[in-house]
């Protein structure tokens, strides 16, 4: 059964399920706090993913592409799995799986990978804002997946951001979309499945295990990869590269991903999705303070559009 995305719910309508109540999370609503409390974990979340970039550009300082993708993944797997086997967690239930499956397709193995082989050409700036696009994707998955029907509103603000976005990134680039740009939008396309996926089964699980469960979905893959990589690709161990890539595996992979998920069960999927119109641009302010690269000029006009437009969605109602 469908349910309705709660970021285009009326005021005052609740948006959990009798899967929620079993699971023994709290009841949400569209108003009061449940709201703050939704919007505040999908801003940490956002708040964590603003420093992926930075953090894999720093992994690749002493790690190969590969090499980063899959460790990020593998550490990420040893506190998710400790937690579920500390705590005794029940696997979920069968109609579960198929979505566990396309979260640990989208965003524990397929985003990473895309971008971080982007990376290796293109700059964290850059990146930033072609990923920029990803809360427009996500909020076109959620119709698909969701049955949403967000208002007009909601669309033209959100189409006036993407827009902001693209005209950033065009004007970055020169106009001419190159090799890493086409990993970029696969990156952001197969994110945007996860996302969605992930926003839908927190409803019905905690969104440490939605996460938790995709990694160790993913760990004969990831494990196996590590091994390879460790074994094709250089190493040369810095300050940096741990850093980096333990960011990833603990902030990024993890515990962002666990405030993300449960921010969107709570205010749903579109409206969280918005949020990360912030992302590009929190992105560009660590590019600038951890990697020394050049604000681009256009970046502070860029950023008021942006808010603006998140304004916006925030308040549209379907």
């Amino acid at each position: 059964m469908k349910h309705n995305d709660s970021a285009i719910a009326p005021a005052g309508i609740a948006v959990s399920t009798p899967d929620l109540a079993g699971a023994g999370l709290p009841e949400a609503t569209a108003h009061g706090p449940h709201v703050g409390r939704g919007l505040l974990l999908a801003v940490l979340g956002v708040a964590a993913f603003s420093l992926t970039f930075p953090a894999t550009a720093w992994g690749l300082e002493g790690m190969g592409p590969w090499t980063v993708v899959m460790l990020r993944s593998v550490l990420a797997t040893v506190p998710a799995g400790a937690a579920l086997l500390a705590l005794r967690v029940r696997p979920p239930e069968r109609r579960h799986w198929a979505g566990i499956a396309v979260v640990a397709g989208g965003v524990v193995l397929g985003f990473p990978l895309l971008s971080t082989l982007a990376l290796e050409t293109s700059t964290t700036s850059h990146a930033a804002v072609v990923i920029g696009l990803l809360p427009l994707a996500t909020s076109a998955c959620s119709v698909v997946r969701t049955g949403a029907r967000p208002s007009r509103t909601f669309w033209i603000a959100s189409l006036v951001g993407a827009a902001v976005v693209i005209g950033f990134s065009v004007q970055q680039s020169g106009g001419m979309p190159n090799g890493s740009d086409l990993l970029l939008f696969a990156a952001l396309l197969v994110c945007a499945a996860g996302y969605t996926e992930g926003g839908r089964l927190a409803r019905h699980l905690p969104g440490w295990q939605v996460i938790g469960w995709a990694l160790v979905l993913a760990l004969p893959v990831t494990a196996a990869g590590a091994a390879l990589a460790l074994s094709a690709e250089p190493v040369a161990l810095t300050v940096h590269s741990v850093a980096g890539v333990l960011w990833l595996a603990l902030g990024s992979q993890f515990l962002g991903i666990v405030v993300w998920y449960r921010g969107m069960a709570v205010i749903g999927i579109s409206r969280a999705s918005q949020l990360q119109l912030a992302q590009p641009l929190l992105t560009l302010v660590w590019s600038v303070l951890l990697l020394g690269e050049r604000l681009p000029p256009a970046a502070p006009v860029a950023a008021l559009a942006v808010l603006l437009c998140i304004a916006v969605t925030q308040r549209a109602r379907g």
